[in-house]
């Protein structure tokens, strides 16, 4: 409460803090080439040494006159990025991109340019991170559309996104430099998308430190009071962490295990994170120790492993195992939670040294430790595929808004690791069902998707899957996604996938329908669709908007225009001569049943195969199925008597249909269990019951159920009226 009270004067003071902050941030860094050579030089030849100062002098040229907000000339942010970069010990071309990434942007620089003096390497990775130059509606069509390309541009080169994240940490370390409605918009951005993504890409360092930077820009007070809390507890917990720190030493020593044993502790955002998903006090999340030990080889893990758990109880259920299966990003380390000396709770990560720098660098150890590249490929291909995997998520996506929320559902930070039936290893996102699974194997298997076995037993494509489990996909070639699918699937590649088969399948059942109407309308003039010369017809689809017959044929179908209108005036367009007849009626539509998009079926009054039907067109929803006894359509018959369309079931249907009915029955201890019981021995399937009182002695239920025809249905009904204690059983569109 005191922070919501006294606001001002503590922000002010907070604020004044983080520009500050950023002042020394800036000039902490190289003034001039000479320190960022100096260290370069202990990694990269002289050749390329001198074409990243080449780079400099390029850059300062270009930048020269220019300031930032912190009041010092722009190139010293170029060189604190090449910093970044070169203490991961990125190669020349990356430290290069670093130091131009901004003058395509901000000056009078080309890409021909950039290729022509520093080769194509550098000038797709400064382009990759430049935005693009185009005024958009919003600031989030902006960052979607640039996002989009940077992420296009990362998956030709991985090195984009890596001087990006660079570029995104020395803008946080100096952030406080921003008005605060600007600096909470970048510091949100950085921890919905940057801090993710390196997450993503294993590189833990870069996490932590955005995510910090982000929660003291975001939450000034909370932060600040959080780092007091902290720095307290540190001291108190001093002596038992030295005192647990000696302990787990000896016991590795008195097994010949060269380790080295480091206090691990959580940093800030993780703390907030933890206190706010899991609502614990700070207490409750200060109380447990972390401790990690780092050995020389994988073998050396296990056993140590085993010394701990024989040094202290392990905690059951809190061992996780990412040696031999890593996580998505490359991570490996033995995972254990441990009751310490007095009860104190103590989580240990065991690795190997070369584990632990890829902990660290995530897929910038690829260039950090070139002589040993061989330890780090699993990573580094993990990262490479998931930098892949942006190219289906952008060609799948309808828009680069879409895009981001895709990618947003693709960075979940914990994962579940699943079997195919050959035991290979699927990496998924926490929550995810057998659908995302499908999809992670390939797109054609998502697509025709109709069941799955968990663990070898059939179970629903919607069951949440846990880490273990073997997924076997059962597939047909009929088969087409359900947009019911979006509402269980949570990776972004299914959910992306979906959508993608979702429009294609929409627009074929609109052509087809489409086409089916017109030549319905048509057919009155003696003529058909095939008849027509579309060679003397292109006005006529300029005046609709469209540029060929399908699209054309797709609007009909969605009921976004009316046949009769569209056959009226294609034919005077076909025929000067055409005199104009009475088209609006024709013969009824062919009702087939496995129709998905485009026709569907009135919840109001339930139309199954047997009923007489009718249907009217609805925009972007296209031919609705009814009864003709609704009465939701009556308003439609006074109204726009064109819109009705006369409709038939096919000879031949196969399926389950959606229907209702409605009872009332005399109010007694287990009705709805005999209701339930009669219907399951009709072979119907239930999908809700809904009960009402209406008075003392009545009530009425309403039961959806799934039914294969009218004489099903009808048997049904018999069954249930031969309940003693059901008064009546009706249909909703039946009187």
């Amino acid at each position: 409460m005191w922070e919501m009270t006294q606001p001002t004067i503590y922000e002010s003071y907070f604020e004044a803090r983080l520009r500050e902050a950023a002042c020394r941030d800036e000039v902490a860094a190289p003034a001039t080439i000479g320190s960022l050579a100096e260290s370069l030089s202990s990694y990269l030849t002289e050749p390329q040494v001198a074409d990243i100062e080449r780079a400099f002098e390029f850059a300062r040229e270009a930048h020269d006159g220019q300031m930032r907000r912190t009041q010092h000339p722009y190139i010293t942010h170029p060189l604190a990025v090449a910093k970044i970069l070169s203490e991961m010990r990125m190669d020349d071309q990356s430290i290069a991109a670093a130091l131009l990434h901004d003058v395509l942007e901000d000056t009078g620089a080309t890409k021909d340019r950039l290729a022509e003096d520093f080769g194509e390497g550098v000038a797709g990775i400064v382009d990759g991170v430049s935005k693009l130059a185009t005024i958009f509606n919003t600031h989030e069509q902006a960052q979607a559309e640039n996002f989009q390309k940077m992420a296009m541009a990362t998956a030709r080169d991985l090195r984009v996104i890596l001087v990006k994240l660079a570029d995104r940490l020395h803008n946080m370390r100096t952030i406080g430099a921003l008005p605060g409605h600007k600096r909470r918009r970048i510091a949100k951005e950085t921890l919905d998308l940057y801090a993710p993504i390196a997450n993503r890409l294993g590189m833990h360092n870069i996490k932590v430190e955005l995510e910090d930077l982000a929660f003291d820009a975001l939450y000034l007070l909370r932060s600040d009071r959080l780092r007091r809390a902290v720095a307290a507890a540190r001291g108190n917990r001093k002596a038992l962490m030295d005192e647990l720190g000696t302990s787990i030493e000896a016991a590795l020593r008195r097994e010949g295990i060269d380790a080295a044993v480091r206090g691990r502790e959580k940093h800030l955002y993780s703390i907030y994170a933890k206190m706010k998903t899991q609502r614990k006090s700070f207490t409750e999340i200060m109380d447990v120790f972390g401790f990690r030990i780092v050995v020389d080889q994988v073998d050396a893990c296990y056993r140590a492993l085993g010394v701990m758990h024989n040094l202290y109880k392990p905690v059951v259920g809190r061992f996780k195992d990412y040696v031999a299966i890593p996580k998505a990003n490359g991570y490996q380390a033995l995972h254990t939670t441990l009751f310490g000396m007095h009860g104190v709770p103590i989580e240990v990560q065991i690795r190997t040294r070369q584990m632990n720098a890829v902990a660290d660098h995530g897929v910038a150890s690829h260039w950090f430790y070139k002589s040993a590249a061989e330890s780090y490929n699993g990573g580094e291909a993990r990262a490479r595929q998931w930098v892949q995997g942006l190219l289906e998520l952008q060609q799948r996506a309808g828009d680069p808004l879409e895009f981001v929320e895709n990618l947003k559902i693709d960075l979940f930070p914990d994962e579940v690791y699943v079997f195919t039936p050959r035991g290979d290893i699927l990496e998924l996102p926490r929550g995810a069902c057998a659908i995302d699974f499908a999809y992670a194997v390939h797109t054609d298997i998502g697509n025709h998707c109709v069941a799955c076995r968990i663990d070898r037993a059939l179970a629903p494509l919607s069951r949440q899957l846990q880490s273990g489990q073997t997924v076997e996909i059962l597939t047909t070639k009929d088969a087409r996604p359900s947009p019911d699918w979006l509402t269980f699937a949570v990776s972004g590649r299914a959910r992306s996938s979906i959508r993608q088969a979702l429009k294609v399948q929409q627009r074929s059942e609109s052509i087809a329908l489409g086409k089916a109407l017109l030549d319905r309308s048509l057919r009155n003039a003696n003529t058909s669709i095939k008849s027509l010369d579309f060679r003397r017809l292109r006005k006529v689809f300029r005046e609709f908007g469209v540029r060929k017959l399908n699209d054309l044929l797709a609007e009909i179908g969605l009921g976004n225009r009316l046949a009769y209108v569209v056959a009226q005036r294609l034919l005077s367009a076909d025929d000067p001569n055409y005199e104009a007849v009475d088209i609006e009626r024709g013969g009824p539509v062919a009702i087939r049943g496995g129709e998905g998009l485009v026709i569907s079926y009135g919840r109001c009054c339930g139309p199954v195969p047997g009923d007489a039907v009718i249907g009217h067109m609805t925009p972007e929803r296209g031919f609705v199925v009814h009864m003709d006894t609704c009465p939701n359509l009556e308003e439609v018959r006074r109204r726009k008597p064109n819109e009705i369309i006369p409709a038939r079931w096919a000879e031949s249907i196969t399926g389950e249909f959606d229907t209702s009915l409605l009872l009332a029955v005399r109010r007694r201890k287990g009705v709805i269990a005999q209701v339930a019981a009669s219907m399951n021995e009709s072979n119907a399937g239930i999908n809700n019951i809904h009960v009402e009182e209406r008075n003392a002695e009545l009530s009425n239920i309403t039961v959806d159920l799934s039914v294969a025809d009218v004489s099903h249905l009808n048997r049904i009904v018999r069954r249930l009226s031969a309940i003693s204690t059901v008064q009546n059983v009706r249909r909703p569109a039946v009187a």
